[in-house]
């Protein structure tokens, strides 16, 4: 590939580079506050709940993020043309635009939401586990509720302890928005994709590649300065 081949796959995939970090930002915007209920759910002395939050972690974590996508995907379609499915629901799902714009978009979201919710809810459950029970019974000591207890005393020392996992999870998720290509969804690797057919060279991939290699190394950085402010919680 020639300078100006090179250059105009690069201005390609700059366009497509905000529909990769819409994946990524609203992921993370609603995963990791449904990752701290999941946690507490899993943390409930109510054994039902407890069991239902243990196999629904179980099946997110077990099973491939492209096989979710694909599911969220065609769940709807194939559930509008089922027979058996109850009136209500299937006025609602009527009520659902397959045709939209929107409606890929919000598939993937909903399959990378409850994927990567189910992995930060591990993540902030074992940090809240490893607070020593001690600093509860110091707190009701004090005086303070259950409710200033968490988001007061054993809340800022779970972030501490979860930023580094957290981290890992969040420099995966940059990578694993490059799976949302198999329903479609116009992303940086779906476009490098089809430029590496239109010129038969795998200069493209690469290029996609310092794509992903630059946003996890931001990531990094970013995460590691976190990681350095958060030192006084030693």
């Amino acid at each position: 590939m020639t300078g100006n081949e090179i250059w105009g796959v690069v201005k390609i995939l700059l366009k497509y580079l905000l529909p990769t970090l819409k994946i990524f930002g609203f992921t993370l915007l609603y995963s990791v506050p449904l990752g701290m209920i999941v946690a507490l759910l899993k943390m409930c002395k109510f054994k039902p709940i407890k069991w239902l939050t243990s196999l629904y972690i179980l099946i997110m974590r077990g099973t491939p993020l492209m096989l979710q996508v694909i599911v969220a995907y065609f769940a709807v379609p194939m559930l509008k043309r089922s027979s058996a499915m109850p009136g209500v629901l299937h006025r609602l799902l009527d009520a659902v635009n397959i045709q939209a714009d929107s409606y890929l978009f919000n598939t993937v979201l909903v399959a990378f939401v409850l994927n990567y919710a189910a992995y930060f809810a591990e993540i902030f459950r074992g940090g809240i586990e490893s607070i020593p029970k001690g600093q509860y019974e110091a707190a009701a000591a004090l005086g303070f509720s259950k409710r200033q207890t968490f988001f007061r005393i054993i809340l800022p020392q779970v972030i501490k302890r979860v930023v580094p996992a957290s981290s890992n999870e969040v420099i995966t998720l940059v990578k694993d928005t490059s799976l949302a290509n198999v329903v479609a969804y116009a992303e940086i690797t779906m476009k490098a994709r089809q430029q590496m057919q239109n010129y038969s060279s795998l200069t493209p991939l690469f290029i996609a590649g310092a794509f992903y290699f630059v946003l996890a190394t931001v990531l990094t950085v970013i995460f590691s300065f976190i990681e350095k402010k958060l030192d006084y919680y030693k």
